[in-house]
């Protein structure tokens, strides 16, 4: 049984065959049929050739990839995990990958409830987290290491620590 890097390496072999063996005719000016009467040396590289073309093929589709994540919100340390390296190699690997508009608010959101504001924040590990300004002045943020699974949970406690610290406008407090 094969395992899948044999398998991969097989279907990219035969990808490549009709390639290296149109470079090798034409390096030989030898036909399909009479190519490995050609010397060694320039099979082998006719091949190498062939490998040069797919190597860019795969660089740009590679590029499009990451500049399709990007343009839907995927950060350069996201692309970077996903391809093995840190987030300033996927920066210089996919300059344009993402874009600055979208590298400043992705994995923020802004709430206002009651007179105040608080920002949700993504984590680099997924989770969200919060920190506001109520109406009364009074400011918030979420305790380092504490980390809430969804935005929607980082947003329901941060419109409570809102809530709790918005003006009393009651005619209660007028009266006061």
């Amino acid at each position: 049984m094969r395992s899948p890097q044999d398998e991969l390496s097989k279907a990219l072999y035969d990808a490549l065959h009709p390639l290296a063996s149109a470079i090798r005719s034409r390096r030989s000016g030898l036909s399909a049929d009479r190519m490995w009467e050609a010397d060694p040396v320039e099979v082998t590289l006719s091949v190498l050739a062939a490998w040069k073309v797919m190597d860019a093929e795969v660089k740009r589709l590679t590029a499009h990839a990451a500049a399709t994540a990007g343009s839907y919100g995927a950060s350069y340390e996201q692309t970077g995990a996903v391809w093995g390296i840190t987030r300033q190699g996927a920066r210089k690997k996919w300059p344009d990958a993402v874009s600055r508009t979208a590298r400043a608010t992705a994995g923020r959101r802004t709430l206002a409830l009651f007179g105040g504001t608080a920002e949700l924040l993504q984590a680099p590990s997924g989770g969200w987290g919060w920190r506001g300004v109520g109406a009364d002045g009074a400011s918030a943020a979420v305790t380092e290491g504490t980390c809430y699974a969804t935005a929607e949970e980082a947003a329901a406690h941060a419109g409570a620590f809102l809530d709790e610290n918005a003006l009393d406008c009651s005619p209660e407090a007028r009266t006061r």
